[in-house]
């Protein structure tokens, strides 16, 4: 079976079921609207680090519980009040492939049963995945409706409910065809979002709920998230890495802006052509330099001072393994963790244009790189074929993931068990590889988990929600 043919027969199943130790971190500071720490948002943090304060499964990690929710959920999020309550999206039909709109749903946090779920209007990444919880343990998204939706969550005597309880409409100020792609607070209680052709907009969810726009130049486009510090935001598009600010009362301005070698076009493994990395915050005050990796032949990550762009540092982001990536890079202290997603099938759905070179073979890889202001510098570099976007616990030093064994020459290379990993953020060494699931049904898709705080990994890959748990 080729791997496109893999992709179908996930797609015909999901359908059925729809139908059927470095320097010690900062603490997480609480941030006006945002909920608990640590489960709130898509890539950990404000600063996309991608890191948590939660211990994960770790040694003795086993899957206590599954269920179909009927789509890939992308985004994880689990309140205050204990529920996990995901963004998933289904494909629909195979002739061509689609993704339909999401869904909010709410999972039974014991039995990872879906409970419940809203239907969205379809928006931009896979059909519209970048959300965060809020204080009050809603899900704010935007659909593409041009509505930034706060949905929530209750239980009328024995029946849940999933609802929209407020929405801002912004669809004025996005031009047609075009959709929000990023969405984050900040730390002032502000929304942020970005589109895919590069409309930087901010409001304040309170008083007037006036929404003031900066465009970017045109031809620049968005495929990631967007990450949010005190002093602003880093953009990153598929030309440049732009810091901005927005003084109150005013529309997003551009601080700096930093162009990167984008390469001859999308590489295997990358959804867009350009940098597949939402930028990471990170070093001096946990967010005095931005860090992202290029789409150059060679890639290589960079690092800047985010008040004024002045390069820190740039190196080969990997030695040994595949060159590119599509992972954020996860951030403690003063150190970063690259995944290799060069390679990894996408469904065709999922990317923009052709691929350069058309095919390749996922061989992963992750490495580590320490940063000082002298410059960059390589700890470790791994063969581990990471499948999910990881999660790095700064709790229990470990990196935790789902991903696959070795690439075995003549048979599929994202056909068959599909692994609970972590690994030692000190060695790159692996320190647990537990089965939870086969793929194609239980494919990683390179989505998102979450780690709650009785370290308790929710995971959704293609087909499944998996509730992995510490040993007993």
């Amino acid at each position: 079976m080729t791997r496109v043919g893999t992709w179908m027969v996930a797609a015909v199943l999901l359908t059925s079921a729809f139908i059927a130790h470095p320097a010690a971190a900062q603490p997480d500071s609480p941030v006006t609207g945002l909920g608990p720490s640590g489960t709130s948002l898509m890539h950990g943090d404000l600063g996309s680090t991608d890191s948590t304060g939660h211990r994960g499964p770790g040694r003795g990690a086993r899957l206590a519980a599954s269920s179909i929710p009927g789509g890939a959920c992308a985004a994880t999020f689990v309140g205050g009040d204990g529920m996990p309550v995901a963004l998933c999206t289904r494909f629909i039909g195979t002739t061509p492939p689609a993704f339909a709109a999401p869904s909010v749903v709410l999972f039974d946090p014991r039995t990872a049963q879906p409970l419940v779920s809203r239907q969205l209007t379809k928006g931009g990444l896979l059909g519209g995945v970048y959300g965060y919880l809020d204080h009050r343990d809603r899900v704010v998204v935007a659909d593409g409706s041009g509505s930034i939706l706060f949905v929530a969550h209750r239980k009328t005597s024995a029946v849940w409910q999933v609802y929209v309880d407020d929405r801002i409409d912004v669809a004025r100020h996005i031009p047609s065809g075009d959709a929000i792609t990023g969405l984050a607070p900040d730390p002032d209680g502000r929304i942020w979002f970005a589109t895919t052709r590069g409309v930087i907009g901010v409001v304040d969810p309170n008083g007037r709920r006036t929404v003031r726009t900066t465009r970017l130049p045109a031809g620049e486009e968005l495929g990631n998230g967007l990450s949010v510090r005190r002093a602003g935001a880093s953009i990153l598009t598929t030309h440049a890495l732009y810091e901005m600010r927005a003084d109150a009362g005013e529309a997003p301005r551009v601080v700096w802006r930093r162009a990167y070698d984008r390469g001859p076009g999308r590489k295997p493994g990358q959804l867009t052509w350009g940098s597949g990395t939402t930028p990471t915050y990170f070093g001096p005050g946990g967010d005095g330099w931005v860090a992202i990796v290029d789409n150059a032949d060679r890639p290589r990550l960079r690092v800047f001072r985010s008040d004024d762009g002045s390069e820190v540092c740039r190196m080969p982001a990997f030695a040994r393994s595949g060159p590119g990536t599509e992972n954020s890079p996860m951030a403690w202290g003063y150190s970063l963790v690259i995944p290799s997603t060069y390679g990894y099938q996408y469904p065709p759905m999922a990317v923009t244009g052709p691929a350069i070179p058309a095919d390749a073979s996922f061989v992963g890889g992750m490495t580590r790189i320490d940063v000082s202001p002298d410059g960059c510098r390589r700890v470790w570099e791994n063969a581990d074929r990471i499948a999910t976007l990881p999660k790095l616990s700064r709790a229990d030093g470990l990196i935790h993931a789902l991903g696959y064994g070795p690439v075995v020459p003549g048979l599929p290379q994202q056909v068959g068990p599909v692994a609970y990993v972590a690994t030692d953020f000190a060695t790159g060494r692996r320190v647990e590889t537990r089965q939870v699931g086969t793929a194609p049904l239980d494919e990683p898709l390179e989505l998102t988990g979450t780690i709650a705080a009785d370290g308790t990994m929710w995971q959704g890959t293609v087909g499944r929600m998996l509730k992995v748990v510490p040993g007993r």
